[in-house]
């Protein structure tokens, strides 16, 4: 354990770390002294002390606004860290009654992860909390890290296992998954299972939030020295089975999500004729967020929802 140097701490006053989080959430003095109740002016003091603080210039000015210097960024993760270990420390909400809590909690996920994970959060809000709600945000996994530390969301459930991630960055697996291809049996002129020939003949519904064609089935159709035609690319999951209904294609989507289409649409599945990754669902917060009582609820409640609680 680290000593504690009483004499130095002493001279620090910590409500500077208050203003400093609140000046690299904000980036405008303006808004941070706003955001804590302060003056302008007072503010303006307080990112001078900070400055004399760190001996560093903290935030500049650029065309964009203003902008944190690399060591600003790298405190910032370890000064909003500690304020939450402090707010718990002197916190008299010691525990979080979900029957009784009226709070609104933000989620980033993509629509099919909230297709899966959606309805039976939702269901145990209503059972367990009904002053919560849910304010369901549409995401991806390459803004998840970044938006989890703007805290814009409170929790971000995506689709991988996020190498890019940080120390302060809390990452739960929920559940696992393979993938299945869909298509409509009348459509397409033949019935499951799928050949390789069928499946490289065939034009593809490629779903996917990126720029370009290419997704995890290229890469495996590749490496066997095949390719695929995609006929259309959409971001949104939710379409897809309708276009897939309606038309001479297929698609390869995420096993559970395309067995419930495939209910709804009499649409047929196949194993895939080539090898894939199997899907990884995982879910992320900030470290800051650990001893909050009633973000540990809602991290447990979409474990459940999830299927995946233990």
């Amino acid at each position: 354990m680290i000593p504690i140097n009483y004499i130095n701490l002493a001279r620090i006053d910590l409500n500077l770390l208050v203003a400093f989080d609140a000046l690299l959430t904000e980036r405008s003095v303006t808004k941070a002294a706003n955001r804590v109740g302060l003056g302008q002016s007072a503010m303006s003091h307080n990112l001078a002390r900070l400055r004399q603080l760190f001996a560093d210039e903290l935030l500049v000015r650029s065309p964009e606004g203003m902008r944190p210097t690399p060591k600003a960024l790298a405190l910032a993760d370890r000064v909003r860290i500690t304020l939450s270990g402090i707010q718990a420390l002197v916190s008299r909400e010691e525990e979080f009654e979900p029957a009784k809590a009226e709070r609104t909690f933000s989620i980033g996920l993509p629509d099919s992860v909230e297709m899966l994970i959606g309805p039976k959060l939702l269901a145990i809000g209503c059972e367990e909390a009904p002053g919560v709600r849910f304010r369901l945000y549409s995401t991806d996994e390459r803004q998840l890290l970044d938006e989890i530390d703007a805290d814009n969301i409170d929790i971000g459930i995506g689709i991988g296992t996020f190498p890019g991630g940080q120390v302060h960055h809390k990452r739960r697996l929920l559940a696992t998954d393979s993938y299945l291809c869909m298509f409509n049996a009348a459509k397409v002129g033949f019935k499951p299972p799928i050949s390789l020939k069928n499946y490289v003949r065939l034009p593809h519904v490629l779903t996917s939030l990126r720029k370009g064609e290419r997704g995890v089935v290229d890469d495996a159709l590749e490496r066997i020295g095949q390719s695929r035609k995609v006929a259309l690319i959409t971001p949104r999951f939710i379409g897809v089975p309708f276009l897939v209904a309606g038309a001479p294609v297929l698609t390869t989507m995420h096993a559970r999500l395309a067995r419930i289409f495939a209910k709804e649409l009499n649409l047929s599945l196949s194993r895939v004729p080539i090898d894939l990754p199997k899907v990884a669902i995982s879910m992320l917060w900030h470290a800051s967020y650990d001893s909050d009582p009633g973000h540990a609820w809602l991290r447990m409640a979409i474990v459940r929802a999830s299927g995946k609680a233990r």
